[in-house]
């Protein structure tokens, strides 16, 4: 399987082959390239319906020129936390945003929460958002104000009083709570679509399967998140075999 970086004639084919309505993995087994390969590189470039190979391959140089600009790290610069390697990382969290664009949320959205999860702490300032993405701070005040408005992160105030954003165990929990709910007025709403189309009309009947449909989908989602929040809050511990099995803490 050939790596590297996609060359410009394999952008036209990706971009041939969207227009033939193919699946992602068709695309990919076609150019013998992974699937998430294809997958990040049409979500970073405007999605399925807007991308371009011209548009997507002249980005990706500027990309690489502003990699190559940027200052080197001095020596005897610290190295990376638990000696990871700094390009897998940033690999790793482009592909974790793309699964979040995938899901629905906007692209600076996705990452600057792939960003934060990414973190060991599990937060970042704005000023730290901005420097990590090299994006302006409006588009940083933008994507927090939706992740928000999502339940995905909280604010708190750190021991110099900067505002961090935060992602920990127990807003990924009430960012589930917060999709049932959202399930729970999508039922109501289509209940309200009964009285209006009158009952045991083929609108109506349709209406009320899917309020049926969407009440038992988000009680399962509060029941499921319910059983399973310890698993949040579970730290793996080594058995005397060498293999992992979660404990509990909940600090």
């Amino acid at each position: 399987m050939p790596g590297g970086r996609l060359t410009q004639q394999e952008r036209q084919q990706i971009g041939l082959g969207l227009a033939d309505g193919l699946a992602y993995a068709e695309i990919a087994r076609r150019l013998d390239r992974p699937t998430s390969t294809i997958t990040r590189e049409v979500m970073r470039n405007g999605g399925p319906t807007a991308y371009r190979a011209d548009l997507a391959h002249r980005a990706t140089e500027r990309r690489a020129h502003r990699r190559r600009q940027a200052a080197p790290r001095p020596a005897g610069a610290p190295p990376q936390a638990h000696g990871r390697d700094a390009e897998a990382v940033r690999e790793y969290e482009e592909t974790f945003a793309t699964v979040f664009m995938q899901s629905g949320l906007p692209k600076m959205t996705s990452r600057v929460l792939a960003s934060l999860y990414t973190t060991d702490e599990g937060s970042l300032t704005a000023s730290e958002l901005v420097q990590r993405l090299q994006v302006s701070p409006a588009s940083i005040s933008k994507a927090i104000t939706s992740l928000e408005g999502h339940g995905l992160i909280r604010r708190e105030r750190d021991e110099r009083r900067r505002e961090r954003y935060v992602v920990d165990n127990d807003v990924w929990y009430q960012g589930m709570i917060a999709s049932a709910r959202t399930h729970v007025q999508l039922a109501e709403t289509a209940r309200q679509g009964v009285n209006v189309l009158g009952p045991d009309t083929p609108a109506a009947t349709r209406l009320e399967n899917i309020a049926r449909f969407v009440d038992f989908v988000g009680e399962s989602i509060v029941r499921a998140a319910e059983q399973a929040r310890e698993v949040l809050y579970t730290k793996p511990e080594t058995t005397s075999g060498g293999t992992a099995t979660p404990s509990p803490d909940r600090g």
